[in-house]
Formats: structure tokens, sequence, C-alpha cells
């Protein structure tokens, strides 16, 4: 499927049903962690990439093929920005016709500020967008985002949104090491929190490749000193392994593509998932997804990372940028 993919594991949705309403890596924000690489295009206007009714089909098929029990959650997560997508609300209103799962819609939050993108999210059971850092010149270091973004606007859509929504709102803070993950940094999100009042805080560290090389995660300590200064609605999710649907489609390289292009996989998930949709034949299939030529390898952290061809990683750096550099979108 061109839209759907999965289920996949997920740390806060158990096996979701992935939809995605975007364009590879379209997104405002071009974050230095991001694990499908830089951003192109960079543009926050929102467009109708695809037809709602295109999304619809899709989703309402693979609905029919899982039993019960099967899919925890309907998430909408974009390999850019999910609310970029124009007829988002409308999707998310027919999805909510055919079934009771509960949907989730994963932003970073930019577009909030909207009335109409509010609106559109208020049928959703939760939504989960991005708080990385407590001030303008953080925000730009960061998340860079799209010019035309002002850190006051994106905090007062959250409040806003906070505001009028009557699902779950569960604020995810990514923290990278040496940028916001001192005590400074931590108490300024932990000030925005305290006035966005979410109903949970989740804390992560980039483990994946990240678009800027020098990105590295806080050690356990830091992890924890962090945990306790956002909050007592704060939670560590910790990494796991995707395990995604049994059954792989015809395809095998357009299946691993459409999980890899989403969510990069540590060559070791990737060999598990060949082993259960091909028993005993993961090594024959391997060498077909090398020879596809649809898929780069990222070294991470001394594992190797299945990624998708599109995605644009820095060369390896020693230090971040320092100064204006920092500031500015690759």
């Amino acid at each position: 499927m061109k839209h759907v993919f999965g289920p996949v594991s997920s740390r806060r949705l158990g096996r979701s049903l992935g939809i995605d309403p975007v364009p590879s890596k379209t997104c405002n924000f071009n974050c230095v962690y991001c694990q499908l690489g830089r951003t192109h295009p960079f543009t926050t206007g929102r467009h109708a990439f695809f037809a709602a009714t295109e999304l619809f089909a899709e989703i309402a098929t693979a609905i029919a093929e899982h039993q019960p029990g099967e899919i925890d959650w309907i998430t909408f997560v974009g390999s850019g920005e999910t609310t970029l997508f124009s007829r988002l609300g409308c999707v998310i209103d027919m999805v909510r016709s055919i079934t009771d799962l509960p949907i989730a819609v994963i932003t970073n939050g930019s577009l909030l500020g909207a009335a109409k993108m509010r609106r559109e999210l208020a049928s959703a059971d939760a939504v989960l967008p991005s708080l990385d850092a407590g001030n303008e010149a953080l925000f730009r270091r960061v998340n860079r985002p799209h010019p035309s973004l002002r850190f006051d606007g994106f905090v007062e859509g959250l409040e806003r949104f906070r505001g009028e929504f009557a699902g779950k709102l569960w604020v995810e803070v990514m923290l990278v090491q040496g940028l916001n993950d001192g005590d400074r940094a931590l108490a300024e999100i932990a000030a925005i929190i305290d006035r966005v009042r979410p109903d949970e805080v989740h804390l992560s560290v980039p483990t994946r490749p990240p678009a800027e090389s020098w990105v590295a995660p806080p050690g356990e300590e830091a992890l924890q000193r962090a945990a306790e200064i956002l909050g007592g609605s704060t939670r560590v999710l910790r990494p796991v392994d995707v395990a995604a649907s049994p059954e792989a489609h015809d395809d095998l390289v357009a299946t691993v593509q459409a999980v890899v292009s989403r969510h990069p996989l540590r060559e070791v998930e990737l060999v598990a998932l060949l082993e259960r949709w091909r028993p005993g034949q993961a090594a024959i299939a391997l060498a077909r997804l090398r020879d596809s030529g649809r898929f780069q390898v990222v070294d991470r952290l001394g594992e190797s990372f299945w990624c998708s061809r599109e995605g644009v990683y820095s060369p390896a750096a020693a230090a971040p940028p320092s100064g204006r550099g920092a500031d500015q979108a690759c």
C-alpha cells in the first residue's frame, strides 16, 4: 500500500496501523535529530497531496484484513509533518465512521495555532505534538523551523489546543546531548509544560540515524535528571524493536520500503522481520533488498540501520556547528 503500513509496534500506541498522508520529508521543521534525514521540500503550506478517498480506501482495506485485537491504534504519522495534509480532518472523520479503534495523530504541533487545524483534530482520541525547546533561540537550533514560524505562536497554539481538545494530549520531548539536556533548558521546557498542561510528557532520545551526524543521546543519568525536572507526568520512552505485521505482501522490496521510509530499521530488526515473512530465506531476501538500490545503510552508534534511499543524512562531524550556522535549515 502507498499510504498505510504496519501494524508496527509502538512505545506509546501498542500495535499501530500507520497512515502517512504526506510525500516523503515534506515538513515545516528540519529537526537535527530527525530519523528520516534532512527536510526537502521545506514548506509550511497545507496541500491535498493525495485524494482523501485514496487514503480512506487503503485504511478500510487494511482494517478489513486484520482480525479484532491485531490493531490497537490507527495512527496518522507522516514521513514529514502530518498536518500539512489539508484533508486530514476529512479522512479522520471517514475512518471514525467505519471503526471504533482509537485514532492518534503524531505532529510537530506547529499548526495548532490555526482554529481550522484544531477543529480538524477535534475527533482524534490522542494528539502527540513535540516540544523540544523552551525559547526561540533553542527552538531554531533544535527544530530549525520554517522562517515563518515563531516560538511564541507555536506555544500559543499548544495552549489553545489544550483548552479545546477533549482527547489525550501527549507531548514528546526529544533530548539531544549538549543542546536541550541542561538544567536551564529543561527548566524552560518545564515552564511551557506547566502552561500547556498535557496529560503526559514522553521523554525520548535519538537512537536511530539523525539528520545531523553529530546528534547524540544524553546518558542515563542526564535522562533521569530530565524526567525529574519535567515533572510527575513525564515518562521515559525506551527504544523497542520494530515488529511489523507478520505477512509481507508479494512485493517484498515495497513492503520493507514502506516501513523504513517512515522508521529506519536496525539490520538485526530487518533480518528478524524477513525471517518471519520468509522463513529460512532471510539471507536471500536481504540480498534482494541490497540489489534493489532502494535503500541505504547508515551506521549509527555502532549499529547498521536500513533507511530509505531518499533520506539525506549529513556526513560525519565531530561536533554541532556553532553560532548562526546551527540555526539555518539545510
